[in-house]
């Protein structure tokens, strides 16, 4: 790579991209926070905080969503082959922060239940989706989970909102 910036296929592409000011940029984004859910082979619930979560396709039904791959969870939700997004709601915060450290049981507080595919689903969220595995990949530093939703769900609930390193309340636009 040149001072200048990487080559692609001949071309100069520029200076390379400071690592703080892209997460700074990146941060501008707002985006909905979810509870991502699987079971691990024991039977065990596990579950965390994430921001990157999003639509993919209509026909076939698939979202996304990303884990970093340093993470300790990325083989659980590797192998678990199935897993839920919960979009919580604006009344869910504390659980986002709780879901989001490494407190022994997270799942001690919610009301949480197996859903009908055999991810943990919570209670009281914007809404839910159930998907099994459709495909992995390995991109940067991040592992991209896309998963074909096998049932989803969606309630009148205003969703919890996460912008410049804090939780936003989503206000009505007059």
């Amino acid at each position: 790579m040149s001072a200048a910036g990487p080559v692609l296929e001949g071309r100069q592409l520029g200076p390379a991209v400071d690592a703080q000011q892209l997460r700074l940029s990146l941060g501008r984004f707002a985006t909905g926070v979810t509870i991502i859910t699987c079971v691990d082979a024991q039977g065990g619930r596990v579950g965390l905080t994430a921001n990157s979560f999003n639509s993919l396709s209509l026909d076939p039904p698939l979202v996304l969503w990303s884990l970093r791959a340093s993470s300790a969870n990325l083989p659980v939700f590797a192998d678990a082959g199935r897993f839920a997004i919960n979009v919580l709601s604006e009344a869910q915060v504390d659980l986002s922060r709780r879901f989001a450290t490494r407190v022994e049981d997270k799942f001690a507080e919610g009301a949480w239940s197996l859903g009908e595919h055999g991810s943990p689903v919570l209670a009281g969220c914007a809404a839910v989706f159930e998907c099994v595995t459709h495909a992995q990949h390995a991109i940067g530093d991040h592992q991209l989970f896309i998963g074909r939703v096998l049932a989803c769900a969606e309630a009148p609930l205003s969703p919890l909102v996460y912008q410049g390193g804090h939780y936003h309340l989503l206000g009505e636009v007059v």
